[in-house]
């Protein structure tokens, strides 16, 4: 808390002993230690009564639901990381020289069966009910028209 060393406290109790004197020096520790205790317990007892008003508002069940939505694998990020990794440790294989460049591309482009699972698991994983619902078609949530109003197009 201060950073003083042993040179300083030896200083301060040197200073002391000739201010203070020996006769009231034991007494002024005693005082002091008293002060420091007393201080000691105060900052205990708001410490305690902050933790317990957190509790009562119900803060400590906000921050645990913060972390939960925040959280990596609700976020999806893991199985992107995953995904990242795999992409990193890729070491595509070159076409040899006998196929040509129309015969090598189709097997270039056909997509790893592992990484492909391991995506749909991920979103297999991924809860529905944390993201919004996706909106509905356009055509079906839209009111019918009255019935009056298309008799007088026919008209």
């Amino acid at each position: 808390m201060f950073d003083i060393g042993w040179s300083e406290l030896l200083l301060i109790g040197v200073v002391a002993l000739i201010v203070v004197g020996p006769k009231d020096l034991p007494v002024m520790f005693h005082t002091l230690g008293r002060l420091t205790a007393k201080a000691r317990q105060m900052a205990r007892e708001f410490s305690r009564a902050m933790e317990d008003a957190a509790k009562e508002t119900g803060v400590n069940d906000v921050a645990s639901d913060l972390k939960g939505i925040a959280s990596k694998k609700s976020l999806g990020l893991e199985a992107l990381e995953r995904a990242t990794e795999k992409f990193e440790k890729w070491d595509p294989k070159l076409p040899g020289p006998a196929k040509t460049a129309a015969a090598a591309a189709p097997a270039a482009l056909q997509p790893d069966p592992e990484l492909a699972a391991e995506l749909d698991a991920a979103e297999a994983e991924y809860e529905p009910g944390d993201a919004p619902a996706p909106a509905a078609d356009t055509a079906a949530a839209a009111p019918a028209a009255p019935a009056g109003d298309e008799e007088k197009g026919k008209a």
